[in-house]
């Protein structure tokens, strides 16, 4: 029987991510009683300024039905996988830094965006949405588990931020208005990365980031075009993190020559990847298991649940 592994589907989401489930909801509900309150929570380049909170507070407004399902259900999956790695506290921080960082950059975008074209439609178009950060979660989906097969796409993880942003801009070409999403996934995305490759700290190292070669920049992009964008890349990751390998090189991380010591990042981070797999594989065992035996609770199945969960 299949209906109780479809049923173990749907459950395990974490309580952290249920909050913020409530949180989208209520943001939706209460922007189609009450549509004024956009003006105030919504982002909304032209009133930013005095309104300085929607840098905050846009992220978590949804404007459609589908804006909200589509965000509620990939937020409860995603944190579904991630959380347990990285922890409620280090989820619900990237879930922060990611919004405010994204909302930042698309202000900043659409302001400079008025100023070559004078067109005020970049100033008064309320802004707002979660894509930005459930981009950023699938670059640490990408970041925990690349290799791992998703099988009714039958892609690995690592190229699902590429895949999201390359349909997003093809849509682009159909819509009216691209500039009131683009930008959120797309800086969305690169914010994510940033945190993670540079900033995102292990509790059981103490290092920050993910140099490995595996979760670079160039990765996003396919084979022949990494030749063109590493040399970019290195010019961008010397002028903005220079500082960060140093202090990095200093306390062992790194040396001088691009190799690593042991217990260095590049190791935390295959170890990473490999418990977010190990995750993965029990869950969908646990899954099999309990469809296998016609939904049954027997004394085995407890632990394997109960391992699966706790991973």
């Amino acid at each position: 029987m299949s209906s109780p592994a479809g049923a173990n589907l749907f459950t395990g989401f974490t309580r952290l991510c249920k909050g913020l489930a409530v949180v989208l909801v209520s943001g939706y509900i209460a922007v189609q009683i009450l549509p004024s309150i956009l003006t105030y929570v919504a982002l909304i380049p032209a009133r930013t300024i005095p309104f300085g909170w929607n840098l905050l507070t846009a992220g978590y407004i949804e404007q459609t039905v589908h804006g909200v399902l589509s965000s509620t259900i990939g937020l409860l999956f995603i944190g579904k996988l991630l959380e347990p790695i990285w922890g409620s506290r280090e989820f619900m921080k990237f879930i922060f830094i990611v919004n405010f960082l994204t909302s930042l950059c698309v202000f900043i975008t659409t302001i400079s965006l008025y100023y070559v074209t004078m067109q005020e439609n970049y100033l008064y178009t309320p802004l707002s949405g979660f894509s930005g950060v459930l981009s950023g979660l699938l670059v640490g989906v990408k970041q925990i588990i690349p290799d791992q097969e998703l099988s009714p796409l039958k892609i690995k993880a690592k190229w699902l931020p590429s895949m999201m942003l390359l349909l997003a801009i093809l849509v682009s070409f159909f819509t009216l208005e691209p500039a009131t999403y683009l930008p959120i996934l797309i800086f969305g995305t690169y914010t994510g990365w940033i945190y993670l490759r540079y900033f995102q700290r292990k509790q059981e190292t103490g290092f920050k980031g993910d140099p490995s070669d595996e979760f670079s920049f160039s990765t996003f992009f396919p084979e022949f075009l990494r030749p063109v964008i590493d040399p970019i890349a290195s010019i961008f990751h010397r002028m903005l993190c220079g500082r960060s390998d140093a202090s990095n090189e200093a306390r062992g991380g790194y040396t001088p020559g691009n190799t690593t010591l042991p217990g260095s990042d590049p190791i935390e981070a295959t170890r990473r990847r490999e418990r977010g797999a190990r995750a993965l594989e029990e869950r969908l065992a646990a899954e099999r298991l309990i469809g296998g035996t016609g939904g049954g609770k027997s004394k085995t199945d407890e632990p394997e649940r109960d391992a699966s969960e706790n991973v």
